[in-house]
């Protein structure tokens, strides 16, 4: 299936959550929209803030720094990047990132192809509040993500 109609996203568009306090994600681009060519969205993270050491089996991810230092760990290799800065994490390998300055930092993340973003997506369609273990173990399997191991940054 091929994206027949283009469209702009404007500044301050998509779909916003913030899931704790100061951690923001706006959604810019989702897989349905793309014909599931890519899945596309921007996250706010105060200093300290990080992922979980993880790996997508669908889907390569993009990390392009706006804002920031992050640190990025791919595989083994630690590297950190300020504004202008772009991850690549290959589908398949660990990876995991944190912001490891004292301010916030703004993140622009892309899934291609978008099947690993659907993880994204249906956070914003849940019920508000916390949700259990077993109900994010449940959506991690469905939608093919693997967390490895603690994030050690």
């Amino acid at each position: 299936m091929t994206a027949t109609k283009g469209f702009v996203v404007l500044a301050g568009g998509g779909k916003h959550d913030e899931e704790s306090p100061g951690r923001v994600t706006a959604l810019k681009l989702l897989g349905h929209e793309t014909a599931g060519s890519i899945m596309m969205f921007e996250q706010t993270v105060p200093a300290g803030t990080k992922s979980w050491r993880h790996l997508h089996h669908d889907s390569d991810e993009i990390g392009w720094v706006l804002e920031g230092e992050i640190t990025f760990m791919i595989g083994d290799e630690v590297t950190v990047g300020g504004p202008g800065s772009c991850a690549f994490m290959p589908r398949n390998v660990p990876h995991a990132w944190k912001n490891a300055g004292s301010e916030t930092g703004r993140v622009l993340f892309l899934y291609t192809p978008a099947a690993a973003g659907a993880f994204i997506e249906e956070m914003f369609e849940r019920p508000a509040g916390p949700s259990s273990e077993a109900d994010r173990d449940e959506r991690l399997r469905r939608h093919r993500w693997k967390i490895v191991d603690p994030n050690p940054l």
